[in-house]
């Protein structure tokens, strides 16, 4: 395998790209613009559609995750959300793919890497991935289809954005309601207040045309809209004239150009599409204005929850060098603890003004850390590098502006040093003329309300008996009807034969193996090798037993491990810290893991994984810091102690409406294996209200005292291991680096005793591809066993101040190595695809839902963004007695296979390959073994393994639920409410 992986450094993908010559035609398209951009290892190729001016944007990279997207540019001019309720519904069948939700459909038909659709505040994009060649022509020609030749069909309107209905549509009786996907989901959406923030702030600071509005749909607007102005926005601005065509990887530029061609294109005339927004006209003086929002019920002091924000309008995104300045300008203002804004504001413990002093300029070195940070992000190889060069050209490209001089960082770098060079002034009269001058300045304040919800479900419930009251008895029969309708559909087994497939042929057989080496440093620390083309940056990771830490310390390991980092080391302060982080490394991190075991779910490993990169010329600068960590970090500063505590905890609390499914799995499955509590201590609901309280304390002292213990039973090399992902060339300087860190640590004088008395010892399975040096050196894992543990059934409410709930069930079945682990993963997939999305999505209005299996053997249903609470409860359980009925189809279980195998084969970056060996102790050959049970996976296997795991008394159940009062939940002495 070495030998395959190092030719990857050449580049024939941008080779062949380069021979394309302007003005040269190739299926309808015309070549505008071929140019070389080595600093991200591609070439770019712009060209426009002869017939309709379709503009299009190929990247050639030597990379196998191939990326096609098109966007349209959308800007309506009200808030009825008709671009978002588009987005849903042309994705719900078209001309040549008439089956309902064509789009869900080709999940389980595909192995791509990424299929989805977003609308933005100005624009619409649909893009997918894959790695499989005649996958992406699967997808573009369902794609293309999709966007150019919708059905747009009433009923699927109805289900995707908003409807009238009763509650129980089989009952006229029951009352009318208003339900409908997009109006759920943006329901949940304003749930978040930071998103209810950034709306206002948008509509506010641009009041002149489209960004005026709330492109998503405003939950109490979203009714206004028609079928009728649907299908008209759709006429007028998904046409080619209108879009902009993206591709990016190593496939080859005429065969997308001729099918995009072929089976679409080909079929319009130019127009003149009008979408263009016209520039907002400057203020001549400030404004203000005070929005409310909903309480925080976990953020810390509710009456510090004030959020304020003074924003200035700036010149043109299409303005490719300004926007780029301003960018860096605007970092270097409020990024990080060096920053003047952070140092007036946030540190002072006051919302005080904060006006830059332009006077004193920026340090040198705070310059360089900036541009040592985009020279860092451009090396970095992630595995979706091109959906993220999609989504950094879309709105300048959207606006006209050139997505090609866009990507030349190289040049905007080069420049910028330039002006430096020639005014050191510069900056600071960019500060004047954009901050100090600037009269369009907006001051907007938001403060929670208690009754916010309330009076937001009073006008709903208004706006809704106004449409109830003007409705005759005879549009109440035709809403009764049309509800029986919609879900005779939803119910109807689908034909989804028109829709192009791959088969479980097309899937590789066996997958490749990474080859490892670990050494013994230092006498005893292994240290995994994995030699990758990272394009000159090293990749260090260590990861150190918690087993000695004493039981009362572990819920505050998570406060440790974010401030860590963060409060100083050695001799530096935190904000000479903070520099040299941003001037020698990518990033420097440090988390609590709970490993599980691959074949027994009463043991797991437990301890914390500290995680960094940079370039090659600053390893030894890194490794020097990760020891200043280990041997002297300052737990001195309890001030700034203060705000990383108050930030931490206000960012847990903004993440529940985004995560609430995972906070919901996470307490279901706790008291299911001895691991879970502890999942449950570091990671869920726990840890957000212990955040909660301590970022309440008065005094906070207590808490850093906490440290220095917490310290002496991480922060040593007792029980730790180490990897290294490199290129070759570098391997032997990573090596010395290394050893001279694992020197500087120092050990336990005497031998601590783990704190839980059941301690396992495994070796990591190494595999073929892995040589050891000499003695057979392996890594040892020390893994924690309880044999008294007993699975126990627990369900908990979380009362949350939401208008919708997360819902999750999980099972204890058997983990990895176990052979029904890949039935039941198989299983997963097909009661997602096949009842769960119907049930939950479709039919309950819920923003998401299914099932899914966990490496552990924990077997999971969760819901997102729900309606529905008890109902969708009652959802899970008759899954589990459609899956033993065994109604599914030959096609269904390959189906479900395609979609497990796209994510088992998703692209691995070469920074974490070798991971799951290192963290988890899997060998490849394990992996291959586990391939080939997902493989063998049968009909009757399937239904063996429900009957087998999942049913009542079969296995242990946990359930957990977030989100308003449930009067039945609340009448049931059998849960638990927090």
């Amino acid at each position: 395998t070495q030998h395959r992986v190092w030719r990857g450094m050449s580049n024939p993908a941008c080779e062949r790209a380069l021979q394309y010559k302007v003005g040269e035609k190739i299926h309808g398209f015309t070549v505008n613009q071929v140019t070389s951009i080595p600093e991200l290892f591609l070439t770019a190729v712009k060209l426009s559609h002869d017939n309709t001016g379709a503009r299009y944007l190929h990247l050639a990279r030597e990379d196998t995750n191939n990326v096609f997207s098109v966007q349209f540019r959308t800007t309506p001019m009200d808030s009825t959300g008709v671009p978002h309720v588009l987005e849903h519904t042309v994705l719900c069948g078209s001309q040549k793919y008439p089956c309902r939700d064509p789009f869900f459909k080709m999940l389980n038909r595909s192995l791509s890497t990424f299929m989805n659709a977003f609308t933005a505040s100005d624009f619409t994009q649909y893009p997918f991935s894959t790695q499989n060649h005649k996958d992406f022509q699967n997808l573009l020609s369902v794609y293309l289809d999709a966007t150019f030749f919708p059905c747009l069909r009433e009923l699927d309107f109805w289900q995707e954005g908003w409807r009238l209905e009763h509650e129980d549509p089989s009952d006229p009786q029951t009352p009318l309601i208003f339900k409908g996907v997009v109006f759920n989901e943006m329901k949940g959406a304003f749930t978040d207040n930071e998103r209810i923030f950034s709306q206002h702030l948008q509509n506010k600071i641009l009041p002149d045309h489209t960004y005026s509005v709330i492109s998503g749909g405003d939950p109490l607007c979203i009714p206004e809209l028609t079928w009728e102005q649907l299908k008209q926005f759709h006429a007028t601005h998904y046409h080619p004239s209108n879009a902009r065509f993206f591709t990016y990887g190593n496939f080859q530029l005429e065969q997308h150009l001729r099918q995009i061609h072929e089976e679409a294109l080909s079929k319009f005339q130019k127009i003149e599409p009008n979408t263009a927004v016209p520039a907002q006209k400057h203020w001549d003086k400030p404004r203000e204005f005070q929005i409310t929002c909903g309480p925080h019920s976990l953020a810390a002091d509710t009456s510090k929850q004030t959020m304020v924000s003074v924003s200035f309008l700036l010149p043109d995104i299409t303005d490719t060098f300004e926007a780029f300045t301003l960018s860096l300008l605007s970092s270097l203002l409020v990024a990080g603890p060096n920053s003047p804004f952070y140092k007036a504001l946030i540190e002072s413990g006051l919302g005080t003004d904060f006006s830059p002093d332009v006077g004193k300029g920026f340090e040198d070195d705070q310059i360089e850390a900036l541009l040592h940070k985009i020279e860092i992000q451009m090396k970095h190889q992630s595995t979706s590098f091109g959906r993220a060069l999609i989504s950094y050209v879309a709105s300048c490209w959207n606006h006209d502006g050139d997505p090609v001089e866009l990507l030349q960082l190289g040049n905007q770098l080069t420049k910028f040093r330039q002006c430096l060079k020639e005014n050191p002034k510069f900056l600071q009269e960019k500060v004047k003329q954009y901050f100090m001058n600037n009269q369009h300045k907006l001051t907007l304040s938001m403060k929670p309300d208690d009754k916010y919800y309330e009076k937001q479900t009073q006008i709903e419930t208004e706006k809704l008996k106004q449409k109830v009251d003007s409705l005759s008895l005879e549009d109440k029969q035709q809403i009764y009807e049309k509800g029986l309708e919609l879900r005779s559909q939803q119910s109807k087994p689908q034909d989804a034969s028109c829709l192009p497939a791959l088969k479980v042929s097309d899937i590789e057989p066996s997958m490749p193996f990474t080859s490892l080496d670990v050494a013994l440093t230092a006498g005893e620390i292994p240290v995994q090798y994995c030699a990758q083309p990272t394009n000159g940056l090293v990749y260090f990771r260590a990861f150190s037993s918690l087993n000695t830490l004493p039981e009362e310390l572990r819920p505050y390991v998570p406060l440790f491990c974010s401030v860590l980092t963060k409060l100083g080391c050695g001799t530096l302060n935190y904000r000479e810290q903070a520099q040299q982080l941003e001037l020698k490394t990518g990033d420097m991190t440090v988390s609590p893991h709970v490993l599980p075991d691959e074949s027994d779910p009463d043991t797991y490993e437990q301890g914390v994984l500290f995680s960094s990169f940079c370039l090659n010329r600053n390893l030894p600068d890194m490794m020097h810091l990760w020891s200043e960590i280990f041997n002297n970090p300052s737990f001195e500063e309890d001030e700034h102690f203060k705000v990383l505590v108050k930030m931490t905890a206000q960012e847990l609390s903004n993440g529940i409406p985004d995560s609430g499914h995972f906070y919901a799995t996470l307490r279901a499955s706790r008291t299911l294996t001895p691991a879970g509590d502890l999942q449950e201590t570091f990671s869920g609901m726990n840890q957000v209200r212990l955040m909660k309280r301590i970022a309440e304390m008065t005094d906070i002292k207590p808490i850093l005292r906490k440290f220095p213990r917490i310290k002496k039973h991480v922060l040593n090399c007792d029980n730790m291991r180490c990897s290294v992902n490199a290129t070759p060339q570098q391997m032997s300087q990573a090596e010395k680096e290394v050893e001279k860190f694992i020197r500087s640590l120092g050990r336990s004088k005497k031998e601590r005793k783990p704190v839980r008395p059941h301690v396992v010892e495994k070796p990591a399975h190494s595999g073929s591809g892995e040589c050891a040096h000499g003695n057979g050196s392996q890594i040892i894992r020390k893994l924690i066993t309880d044999p008294t543990f007993k699975p126990c059934q627990m369900k908990t409410h979380f009362q949350l101040p939401f208008p919708v709930y997360y819902v999750g069930e999980c099972i204890r079945t058997i983990p990895y190595v176990h052979p029904d682990h890949a039935s039941l993963k198989i299983l997963a997939r097909v009661m997602t695809a096949k009842f769960l999305h119907t049930e939950i999505r479709e039919k309950g209005g819920a923003y998401g839902g299914g099932a899914k299996l966990n490496y552990n053997g924990i077997f999971t249903f969760y819901s997102y963004r729900d309606p529905n609470s008890v109902e969708t409860l009652q959802s899970f359980e008759r899954a589990i007695d459609w899956a033993k009925s065994g109604k599914f189809t030959e096609q269904d279980i390959d189906e479900a296979k395609l979609s497990v195998f796209s994510a088992v084969d998703a692209p691995v970056a070469p920074s974490d390959k070798g991971l799951d060996h290192f963290l988890l102790g899997l060998s490849d050959e394990m992996k291959q073994a586990h391939r080939e049970q997902l493989f063998a996976v049968s009909h009757d296997k399937l239904a063996a393994v429900s009957n087998e795991y999942l049913g009542i008394g079969k296995s242990t159940h946990g359930l957990a639920i977030l989100g308003p009062e449930i009067a039945k939940i609340a009448k049931d002495p059998s849960w638990i409410i927090r």
